[in-house]
């Protein structure tokens, strides 16, 4: 397995930004500075992660904001919640026809989160679904274990 390295574009944060509009919410500091983040990353990020990188910013965003945002574009399909085990959810971009699309390995003891895509899973997870007669819409794997530094 390869981790992902696919550099998110920033045609997600206007893509966002249209649909967001679209459903008739404006385009506020806290939700435009959330999106803009969201579009520059390469993987998820939690809530607090969020506001971490906002709150050094002109930009600085409180925590209920983060929450609230999260949950508009959850709601829209802009992001895609990703439970990473001990209570805490990471969110991350979902661009329009699965672009970026990847999966990611969690460290249960340091909290690190890694990225990878495997085209052998991917045609794994058709065969699977093609076998039991089942369309699959989305689907996300999330591995736990111990990474490089926490293993030695």
């Amino acid at each position: 397995m390869e981790p992902s390295s696919s550099p998110t574009t920033a045609g997600w944060a206007e893509h966002a930004a249209e649909a967001l509009a679209g459903a008739g919410y404006r385009r506020g500091g806290a939700r435009q500075a959330i999106v803009e983040l969201l579009g520059r990353q390469a993987c998820a990020l939690s809530a607090a992660e969020i506001e971490d990188a906002l709150s050094g910013s002109e930009r600085a965003v409180a925590r209920a904001s983060v929450y609230r945002v999260l949950d508009e574009l959850e709601s829209l399909r802009l992001v895609q919640r990703i439970e990473v085990g001990q209570g805490i959810s990471r969110y991350e971009a979902l661009h329009p026809g699965g672009h970026h699309h990847h999966h990611h390995l969690v460290c249960d003891a340091c909290g690190e989160v890694i990225p990878f895509a495997d085209d052998e899973l991917e045609r794994t997870i058709h065969r699977v679904a093609d076998r039991v007669a089942f369309d699959v819409a989305e689907h996300e794997i999330v591995l736990h274990g111990a990474c490089g530094a926490c293993r030695s």
